[in-house]
């Protein structure tokens, strides 16, 4: 059983709402409110400060009412930066970039972005919402391979080896040094190693912290 954790799901699908209260419930979970546009969502978790009992986790989708453009991601980005305590995990269709660069512009702590497709993997979909919950990361494997593979980042990723392009990817999916030895079959210290060159390359001092590995993702979306 994971971490017992309280969430709030924005989802204008009723269906889709209800098949993740009960994911998560079925976990062990509190899903403490379910709306359907992203100014309910804003609302209620307002609401729910001011009751001094703000979820740990937002499940939100990118597209909601009234236009089903970016409602979701907007009231995403807003809720992280009034509660920066509170994880934001959304949910897409397909990859959209400009959502993506958008939500990991600001605080890297607590952040996820995942394929609806990801959902059915049950197991991934709930690990993802308590590691965001827990102020973690968790960015769908597409999202990734697409951030990272724009030709105007090639420069930035001309200094790294293949395998630590490999390594990299996998960080930014949220896996620990020992779940990437695991992947790629290879010993804790080897990816130690890897990890280490990696920041060493982008610049990243041991001051960064344990955000080194999403400011690692960061700094080819801000390059």
């Amino acid at each position: 059983m994971e971490d017992r954790v309280r969430v709030v799901i924005a989802e204008d699908s009723v269906l889709l709402r209800e098949g993740l209260t009960r994911l998560l419930t079925d976990r062990g979970h509190d899903v403490v409110a379910g709306v359907g546009d992203g100014n309910a969502l804003v609302k209620t978790v307002g609401e729910l400060a001011d009751q001094n009992a703000l979820p740990d986790v937002v499940v939100a989708d990118v597209r909601m009412p009234p236009t089903h453009t970016d409602e979701g991601v907007r009231a995403a980005v807003l809720l992280r930066k009034l509660y920066p305590g509170v994880g934001v995990l959304v949910l897409s269709q397909y990859v959209e970039e400009r959502y993506a660069t958008e939500l990991l512009a600001g605080s890297s702590r607590g952040v996820g972005y995942l394929l609806k497709d990801r959902v059915a993997e049950v197991r991934e979909f709930v690990d993802a919402v308590v590691r965001v919950a827990q102020g973690g990361t968790a960015l769908d494997p597409e999202v990734v391979a697409q951030l990272l593979g724009r030709s105007r980042k090639q420069d930035v990723l001309a200094g790294l080896t293949p395998r630590e392009r490999e390594v990299l990817g996998l960080m930014a999916e949220g896996r620990t040094n020992n779940a990437i030895a695991k992947q790629l079959v290879v010993s804790d210290g080897a990816v130690e190693k890897h990890v280490s060159n990696i920041f060493l390359k982008l610049g990243l001092s041991p001051s960064d912290g344990d955000h080194r590995r999403v400011l690692a993702v960061l700094t080819y979306l801000n390059s």
